[in-house]
């Protein structure tokens, strides 16, 4: 599951890195998402795009912490709901963290056009979701115990 999200992730940010410019916009799904490419220099909305160094440290001591949550929980049985999460996020956390170390950005490459300008302005790789995902069935898994 980490290394399909991963690989996806990694294949998608090339292919824009490649084939878009900033100035790309691609409306899909009657103009609801719109694909573009966007250099995200700091973490989620820009946050820290003035300390690089510090959010991919951040990234990578968060990433390491989930890595190793899930390695801890592999020789117990049961949990499947807490692995799974964490399989999913940390296949969006090393996507990301992969660019903020290897690239100094990350690639996002599509928003959604919902007429609420605050929102639309967002932009998103999938990876993102996987991390919100897979935090959102961590965390259930956590509360369910």
């Amino acid at each position: 599951m980490i290394a399909a999200i991963f690989g996806a992730e990694h294949l998608i940010k090339g292919y824009v890195e490649r084939h878009f410019t900033e100035k790309t916009r691609i409306r899909q799904a009657g103009g609801k998402i719109v694909l573009q490419k966007y250099h995200n220099r700091g973490a989620c909305l820009n946050l820290g795009e003035k300390k690089p160094f510090l959010v991919a440290l951040l990234s990578v001591l968060l990433t390491l912490a989930a890595f190793l949550l899930l390695v801890c929980s592999l020789g117990q049985k049961g949990n499947v709901l807490f692995k799974t999460g964490l399989g999913i996020l940390l296949g969006g956390a090393f996507s990301n963290t992969y660019d903020r170390v290897r690239r100094r950005y990350v690639v996002d490459y599509f928003s959604f056009h919902t007429g609420w300008k605050a929102f639309d302005r967002i932009v998103f790789n999938l990876a993102d979701f996987a991390i919100l995902t897979g935090a959102m069935l961590t965390a259930l898994a956590v509360s369910s115990q």
